[in-house]
């Protein structure tokens, strides 16, 4: 098993970080190989970002993603640089709100208003990146709810522990709501 997801966006809406807390989720609690790369503008806000990580139950000898099963994208330049990688068969989870033209592909496409829900249902738009993170997990189940919950705590700063928890959660029910 090889499970390839680049998480990609602005600079500021915290790809990077969500990388690396998947990577962990990986190897730390859900004892997988777990490789983590990121990429991003000269610009500190704004620019684009993309964090890359690879999952595997095999060791892994190339680290870089080129054969992507899964791509977030929080904005629509992201969803246009970054789909070319994508499996035809993979699965694009796009901010609904923030991605209006979907590339053709033979790929599933998941609309979730990932930001709205951080803003509405969690209270602070900052969370966007745990509410995409539960979006990942629910749909691609490729590391464990209890493992990327317990990597979420052990890296969000000391005091937002309830709020980035609400936050993974609604992520999982966004999921759950597509369904029905």
């Amino acid at each position: 098993m090889r499970y390839e997801v680049r998480l990609s966006g602005a600079g500021g809406q915290g790809m990077i970080l969500a990388g690396v807390i998947l990577a962990e989720a990986a190897a730390i609690y859900d004892d997988k190989n777990a490789t983590q790369s990121q990429s991003y503008g000269p610009e500190a806000r704004g620019g684009a970002s993309k964090s890359e990580v690879i999952i595997s139950d095999e060791d892994i000898f190339y680290p870089k993603a080129t054969n992507i099963d899964l791509l977030l994208a929080l904005t629509q330049e992201a969803c246009q640089k970054y789909v070319g990688d994508l499996k035809p068969d993979g699965i694009l989870v796009i901010d609904e709100d923030l991605v209006q033209t979907i590339p053709d592909g033979t790929f599933s496409v998941f609309r979730v208003p990932i930001t709205k829900i951080a803003q509405e249902k969690v209270g602070k738009v900052i969370v966007a990146n745990i509410v995409a993170l539960g979006v990942i997990v629910g749909l691609s189940k490729v590391v464990s709810e209890t493992a990327i919950e317990s990597a979420v705590l052990a890296r969000v700063p000391r005091g937002t522990e309830d709020l980035n928890r609400k936050a993974l959660r609604a992520g999982f029910e966004a999921v759950k709501d597509l369904s029905k």
